[in-house]
């Protein structure tokens, strides 16, 4: 298959182009050319801000499949895909479950209310916003030729949105860590080696349709989550679970100041929510959670933080973190 990565660089893009290389496919990417691409795959350089650029690069060009992982105004996404309409059979985006509409009900599935968004919005905005209006984007340019997934967090190696690598980094550090919520609540997430190639195959397939692309309901906690980490760490960590009122009385920010935490008012079925549809079509998220989060430790201890690690501003003040420990006792 001839594939085309609109980016392909970065953390999700790279887990798709490696999956496509695996598979034997023939891949481009398409980037403004910051990072230098796989060895055997073409890059395309352009400013896809830029529709008269894009376009003399995508020129007489054809594709079976685009990927794209766009998170910038919806605009642009939709100049995109009116470039290609006719350069490609098949359009997959990844968005992601922000688009649900709050409270999002337990066990929502792809028939869920959705926020508002515009495909023809030029500006950044909101990300849930932006992605929303992204979706809508692809679905007037691809019709049943777009298969848009949603997936929740995206977990695995080269993560560069600094909610896994600093949560290995506090567990290891040990100690007493302040562990949010309750042990049991429920968590739901992707590895990208496994959501990268059912995403191939399924644009291989021509599947279209939007799908809940997460592992299974009920069969992840937050304490899972943590403990694991304690354990491919070596850590000696000692989790302290505080409450979701007690953190928002004492000004701690959800997902912000603690990474991968939403408090129970605000999550609603979010880390639980149906999979049925995609794991029908084929998505495989049977991978170990242990192997996940060991990979991750073993890349981040080989490699270290990545270089953009450091604009992201996420992870709990020390001292925050140890005056809502000594309150707990």
């Amino acid at each position: 298959m001839k594939v085309l990565v609109l980016g392909g660089t970065h953390f999700v893009g790279r887990s798709i182009v490696d999956a496509a290389l695996e598979r034997g496919d023939e891949v481009s990417t398409l980037n403004r050319g910051s990072r230098p691409a796989a060895g055997s795959v073409e890059s395309l350089i352009a400013d896809r801000t830029d529709p008269q650029a894009l376009d003399r690069v995508l020129r007489d060009r054809k594709w079976d499949a685009v990927i794209d992982t766009w998170t910038g105004a919806p605009r642009v996404l939709g100049d995109t895909c009116a470039l290609l309409a006719d350069r490609t059979g098949h359009y997959a985006y990844v968005s992601s479950w922000v688009v649900y509409r709050p409270p999002v009900p337990i066990g929502a599935d792809e028939s869920a209310a959705t926020i508002d968004g515009d495909p023809d919005d030029e500006a950044d905005g909101f990300y849930p916003v932006a992605k929303r209006g992204c979706e809508l984007a692809v679905q007037r340019g691809f019709g049943d030729r777009a298969l848009i997934t949603r997936p929740g967090p995206m977990l695995g190696p080269y993560e560069d949105v600094g909610s896994l690598t600093w949560w290995l980094r506090r567990i290891h550090r040990g100690g007493r860590v302040l562990a949010p919520g309750r042990a049991e609540d429920p968590f739901q997430y992707v590895d990208v080696r496994d959501h990268a190639p059912w995403l191939l195959d399924a644009a291989e397939r021509g599947t279209g349709g939007v799908f809940n692309t997460v592992t299974a309901r009920g069969r992840f906690t937050m304490g899972a989550l943590l403990e694991t980490m304690r354990e491919v760490t070596g850590s000696d960590a000692e989790l302290v679970w505080v409450g979701d009122d007690e953190l928002l009385a004492a000004g701690v920010r959800p997902y912000v100041d603690i990474p991968l935490w939403l408090p129970a008012a605000m999550r609603g079925g979010i880390n639980d929510v149906d999979v049925s549809a995609a794991h029908a079509a084929g998505l495989d998220t049977s991978r170990p959670l242990r192997d996940t989060l060991a990979d991750s430790w073993a890349w981040l201890e080989r490699e270290g933080e990545p270089p953009w690690q450091g604009a992201t501003a996420r992870g709990l003040d020390p001292a925050v973190e140890q005056r809502v420990l000594d309150q707990t006792g």
